[in-house]
């Protein structure tokens, strides 16, 4: 499904992958169990498009093949006055880690994909690294056969609320997932 205002122009794409990531669901906070969140909100493409300094993001794809649990020691809020000593109780969560996470970002000109595509990325965390490993020109249609996940940034009849945007003074952010398996993508294009 093509995106509204998009036009059948080629984009550019560029493809990054590292061996894991994490994207924190914004509901997470504290949360005993937390398995990372397999879509990028409009906060999160805003601040990777501030990162790589291109002019716009028009589309992104992530895809990835599972989830490891692994377990993170953390910190209470709060704090403890033990024996004239403020201590902070430690605890342990666990976190489902996206493994060997594939990003594909789309852009409108080459010039933004060659600079995009000389830099590095994080999903969330400095820690999960995505480099650049191809850069590709594509029709519309073509990213749309894509396999992978998208949060398309529109406020639709099948959109939920994904979040706050950290860039426009927390005001809530609206999409709908658009998901394309491997068995899709031969349909898509025949």
């Amino acid at each position: 499904m093509p995106i509204i205002g998009l036009s059948q122009e080629n984009i550019y794409v560029v493809r990054y992958g590292g061996p894991f990531g994490y994207i924190k669901p914004w509901t997470a906070v504290r949360d005993a169990i937390t398995y990372s969140q397999t879509f990028l909100t409009p906060s999160i493409v805003e601040g990777m498009r501030q990162k790589l300094e291109v002019s716009a993001i028009l589309r992104h794809r992530l895809r990835h093949y599972g989830l490891d649990i692994q377990q993170e020691r953390t910190q209470s809020a709060g704090w403890k006055i033990e024996r004239k000593q403020m201590n902070r109780q430690l605890s342990i969560i666990e976190r489902g880690v996206m493994l060997q996470p594939t990003l594909s970002l789309a852009f409108q000109t080459a010039e933004d994909a060659d600079k995009a595509a000389a830099q590095h990325i994080c999903l969330c965390r400095n820690e999960d690294i995505l480099l650049p490993f191809e850069v590709l020109e594509m029709t519309v249609n073509t990213f749309d056969a894509l396999p992978g996940i998208e949060l398309i940034f529109e406020l639709t009849p099948d959109a939920f609320l994904v979040g706050f945007n950290r860039f426009v003074e927390a005001t809530p952010m609206y999409g709908h997932l658009v998901i394309v398996d491997e068995d899709d993508v031969e349909e898509k294009l025949g």
